[in-house]
């Protein structure tokens, strides 16, 4: 079990005391950007939201955002929230850091954590995360680019020219795609295992727990349990409570309003139908259109009565003269 426990490699180890300090955090500090966001004092491009949300959530980027920006001129946004809430995310990544890896030495180590293991274990990282996440940043970068150009040049082949348009950037997609990637996660295992050779060499300075395996459960368990449970309960019920009437009081004023050349024209609602209004509405008019018609028809009835008339007078005038030949 000791053998197994010295050859844990240093990717399984960085892999799972980060994936477990992210979550630890993330929340925290997902609760302060969205606050920032609602209160106007950062803004960040939504292309680059994947990459901002990455950088949020690693315990290891606080001072690789600095570097990547001054080195790329790359910009995730702009506002003094960003600097703000990168730096509330130090005492937060320390916390979950110390949470998290205290937890792992009792556990995969069976070794006993030594005083500011957190803080140790985040300044170390964090300056190879200044170190290793620029060197990633510019070799996707370039490697990205590289792939795009080979891709149109593969297309624009003689034999692949008679490929359609929808295939043809499906293709080329799935080409600098599947190559950027491969790159990105090779990467990303080598920063793990950075991190996690951080990690194991500060477990080789650390002495063997005391306990046995039950007394290291027992502690495990103590651990997870605050001295004073009311204290904490009251502290985060608070907090959330503050957090949520400071959110719902600066939304309104960060609301977007419509510009005044692009007012939607006010639509009236229209009055609630009365169905027995209705109905003597409708009588009524049915009266009036019945009274109508019966003018019209007494008019038509009058009107060829006359024409009659006419008629036979017509008529008679014409025979007159006929019959008074001799």
């Amino acid at each position: 079990m000791t053998d197994e426990r010295d050859s844990m490699s240093p990717t399984k180890i960085g892999l799972q005391v980060l994936w477990s300090t992210f979550w630890t955090g993330l929340p925290i500090k997902l609760a302060v950007a969205v606050l920032f966001l609602a209160m106007g004092i950062m803004h960040f491009e939504g292309r680059l939201g994947l990459a901002f949300l990455m950088l949020l959530a690693s315990p290891v980027t606080v001072f690789a955002l600095p570097v990547i920006s001054a080195a790329f001129d790359s910009h995730l946004g702009e506002g003094a929230g960003i600097a703000l809430l990168f730096l509330i995310s130090i005492p937060v990544d320390i916390w979950a850091f110390g949470v998290v890896s205290r937890t792992f030495f009792l556990e995969k180590f069976r070794k006993n954590p030594p005083d500011g293991l957190g803080l140790t274990l985040w300044w170390k990282s964090a300056v190879a995360g200044a170190i290793f996440l620029p060197i990633l940043w510019f070799l996707v970068g370039t490697v990205t680019s590289a792939s795009i150009s080979m891709s149109h040049s593969l297309l624009d082949m003689d034999m692949l020219k008679a490929i359609p348009v929808a295939e043809r950037i499906s293709i080329e997609l799935t080409i600098w795609g599947m190559i950027s990637t491969t790159v990105l996660l090779i990467l990303l295992l080598i920063g793990v295992s950075i991190v996690g050779r951080i990690i194991r060499s500060k477990a080789a300075t650390a002495g063997p727990a005391p306990e046995n395996y039950q007394g290291i459960v027992t502690r495990w368990d103590l651990m997870r349990v605050p001295a004073d449970q009311t204290l904490m309960l009251t502290a985060m019920t608070g907090a959330g409570v503050a957090l949520s009437l400071l959110f719902w009081s600066v939304l309104p004023v960060t609301t977007p309003h419509p510009h005044e050349c692009c007012k939607k024209e006010e639509v009236k609602a229209r009055p609630a139908i009365r169905p027995l209004e209705s109905l003597n509405k409708d009588e009524k008019l049915i009266a009036q259109l019945t009274a109508q018609l019966d003018a019209l028809e007494k008019q038509k009835a009058e009107s060829d009565k006359d024409k009659t008339k006419g008629k036979q007078k017509a008529s008679k005038e014409t025979a007159s003269p006929i019959q008074k030949k001799p």
